[in-house]
């Protein structure tokens, strides 16, 4: 493998240049010429390939199979995504990608949503040969990568080269620890909270349900029995046939329906330095019987001053589980782990790259157009 153009020692996550460069040294396979804005500050967007897969149920491979050796005991039909094919609500399919992976002895990799795919409710994860869990890629693999995905509350419209997910790469254990993020937020002021909270290897993240900056609005819920969206597609969608606003009415509270899916935004503005990328740890069972935020990573830049990213908000994924939970305005409902860059990146979030969300409020995906209100 020709020599990477990173620093020979040091944990953490591969910038641009050096996922450029794992391209061209063979460590990531492809097969078409990768598209001009795959590459990420942090990451890269993974492809959908030809050919699509019903399958009964989700599923691991386990440390002695293959995902192939699965398919076949869970195939129901095929689908052809040449031509572009409807994936279903309720339905889970399976897709290979058209990356592959040869990594490096020292490199690993991990897997998320899309910011687009979560905010469409569309649950996506990623599956390696002989995994054992998923969206995380052992050091050194070798392999093809695969895509579970089951679209949740909207039918879909996918294609061959469609992109819903991200893969990311790392060296080591890049995370900061309680001491180092407490320092790094004195520096860099990570959170615009008078006195953040950091515990557990992350600084919280509350949810606003004021509606003050938003027109009195708390949220969207998503609206059920739609017409289909077209992921390739922007600004296609009309807003008021697939979502219900959410209005304040006084109350600074809202009550989560069981199954219901909502898109709401955190209350403090979050900055991710140059140097670091940070992830929002999923649904915690010690805070309510919620999950928030499918889509998780955010790239250096994001929220950063300097990129046009000055007061960017975290949009928050909710979706509800078994039982009603009331959700209060300043409820803490995650929690964002920063990580080291191994390398500054070329580009970062926002600058030039047409990102979709940064300098973001209340934001629904890029596939919806609003309608002005008289």
């Amino acid at each position: 493998m020709p020599e990477l153009d990173l620093p020979r020692h040091g944990d953490g996550i591969l910038p641009d240049s050096a996922i450029a460069a794992l391209h061209a040294a063979g460590a990531i396979r492809a097969a078409s010429p990768f598209d001009a804005d795959q590459i990420q500050p942090a990451s890269l967007d993974l492809r959908l390939g030809p050919v699509a897969w019903r399958i009964r149920a989700s599923f691991l491979p386990g440390a002695e199979a293959d995902v192939e050796d699965r398919l076949r005991q869970l195939l129901l039909h095929t689908l052809d995504l040449t031509t572009g094919e409807v994936l279903e609500t309720g339905c889970v399919y399976l897709v290979e990608l058209q990356e592959a992976l040869a990594l490096p002895a020292d490199i690993a990799a991990s897997t998320n949503p899309k910011s687009s795919t979560g905010r469409l409710d569309v649950f996506t994860r990623v599956i390696a040969d002989r995994a054992r869990s998923f969206d995380a890629i052992p050091v050194g693999y070798r392999g093809k990568l695969y895509l579970e995905i089951s679209p949740r509350t909207f039918p879909i419209l996918v294609r061959q080269g469609s992109r819903l997910s991200q893969i990311r790469f790392r060296r080591g254990d890049a995370r900061l620890d309680e001491t180092a993020l407490a320092a790094l937020d004195r520096r860099e002021r990570l959170v615009d909270a008078p006195a953040p909270d950091v515990a557990g290897g992350g600084i919280a993240v509350s949810v606003d349900l004021s509606g003050e900056g938003f027109g009195g609005l708390l949220g969207f819920r998503a609206k059920r029995h739609t017409g289909l969206i077209d992921v390739d597609v922007r600004g296609a969608c009309d807003v008021d046939d697939y979502w219900e606003p959410l209005a304040t009415r006084g109350r600074r509270e809202l009550v989560l329906d069981p199954d219901a899916f909502y898109i709401l935004a955190s209350k403090e503005a979050v900055h991710v330095p140059p140097d670091y990328a940070a992830e929002m740890v999923p649904f915690d069972p010690l805070v309510g019987e919620f999950r928030v935020h499918y889509a998780g990573f955010f790239d250096p830049g994001f929220g950063h001053a300097a990129a046009g990213g000055r007061g960017a908000r975290a949009v928050l994924e909710v979706r509800s589980r078994e039982v009603p939970f009331i959700l209060e305005d300043g409820q803490i409902v995650g929690r964002l782990v920063y990580e080291k860059m191994l390398a500054r990146p070329r580009s970062l979030y926002g600058e030039g790259l047409g990102s979709n969300y940064q300098a973001q409020g209340l934001k629904l995906s890029k596939h919806f157009r609003a309608i002005p209100r008289g």
